[in-house]
């Protein structure tokens, strides 16, 4: 039996029933696909019902403000996924009529679509014969055939990609690209997989040579990026607070943050003491500022890893503070704005916006 007609058999036996393998509507396709990305199953799934639920249509998320998108989308990072979903959303649904492009080469012309979602829309929705290459495909390839490329570097994507064009059931691609998918997501697993029950253990690579840690192999990672971030957040009594919406390039922009406290304005901030502070260097009024956890939260992103300190000021008079007046709003109902899954925790941790 070949490896495709073994992994489709595989795959039938154990597939999980999930909402987008019943459809073959491109834009629900597509959404699952720009959700999933990075993310896990477990994780994007209520996402993926929840933009459904607000967004049937192509039309209904093409019509909604982005500020409503990016709210929906909150706690799931990488939000420029979001941005590039209603950019998108927006020019199939008032350019193309609401019809999407049924080819991978067409589709990767859309924003915030690469070669493997073009693939894997073009092979699920119009069964175009095109193999999709993601993490579970890149670690299943190398560890039965014995693939020792680097998966990461242009020479060995081309190496992959061959072999997976090679692989492909030209008559389901469908199935077999969501089948090796599924195989590398509930089988071959990144680290313990169970070889002892896997259809190709006696033909695999890597499982005869005692090479399933070392497959598939990467170049040398990115060094990760250490930053200290301090929020001042100034409160009244009734939850109001100061808040602006960020502008800059970056994974939080058109996302609301508090003030940022310079580290200069902060005594022991670095060392992450928890002790009552003195801030003095606002407009000379002194407001009595206390650390909100006992050390700054962590918080990693691809290739930064954040640490985190919100400083509570409780205020009666915002008046106090007119050069902040100036850059930031006075925010009322904090929980209908988009903020960064940090600032999500922080805010329904505290006792300040929940009353």
């Amino acid at each position: 039996m070949q490896f495709s007609e073994k992994l489709i058999d595989w795959y039938s036996i154990n597939l999980r029933d999930l909402p987008w393998r019943a459809t073959q509507d491109p834009y629900k396709i597509w959404l699952s696909e720009i959700v999933l990305q990075q993310t896990r199953v477990v994780q994007g799934l209520p996402y993926y019902l929840r933009f459904l639920k607000h967004f049937p249509t192509v039309f209904d998320l093409a019509s909604a403000k982005e500020d409503e998108v990016l709210k929906l989308w909150q706690g799931l990072g990488y939000y420029s996924r979001a941005r590039n979903l209603h950019a998108t959303a927006k020019f199939i649904a008032k350019e193309k009529n609401g019809i999407f492009p049924q080819t991978a080469k067409a589709l990767k012309k859309l924003k915030g679509v690469g070669e493997y979602t073009a693939h894997a829309i073009a092979s699920f929705c119009f069964h175009e014969p095109v193999a999709v290459l993601d993490g579970n495909v890149f670690r299943v390839l190398s560890r039965v055939f014995g693939v020792n490329d680097e998966i990461d570097t242009p020479a060995g994507k081309r190496i992959f990609n061959d072999l997976a064009q090679k692989l492909l059931d030209k008559e389901k691609p469908d199935l077999y690209n969501q089948a090796i998918m599924e195989f590398g997501a509930l089988q071959c697993t990144p680290k313990n997989p169970d070889c002892t029950i896997c259809p190709f253990s006696k033909n695999c690579v890597a499982y005869q040579n005692q090479l399933i840690a070392d497959l598939p192999r990467k170049k040398k990672k990115v060094k990760v990026k250490q930053e200290h971030i301090n929020y001042l957040v100034l409160v009244d009594q009734k939850g109001n607070t100061f808040m602006k919406q960020r502008t800059q390039k970056g994974i939080w922009r058109n996302l609301f943050e508090f003030p940022r406290l310079e580290s200069e304005f902060v005594n022991g901030v670095s060392e992450g003491l928890n002790e009552t502070i003195k801030l003095k260097s606002l407009e000379s009024h002194k407001v009595e500022i206390i650390p909100f956890y006992p050390q700054p939260v962590k918080h990693l992103l691809s290739h930064r890893k954040l640490f985190i300190q919100f400083y509570i000021g409780k205020v009666t008079d915002y008046s106090a503070f007119p050069s902040l007046s100036k850059k930031y709003h006075i925010v009322q109902n904090i929980h209908t704005f988009a903020v960064p899954v940090v600032i999500e925790r922080f805010i329904e941790a505290s006792d300040f916006f929940n009353s």
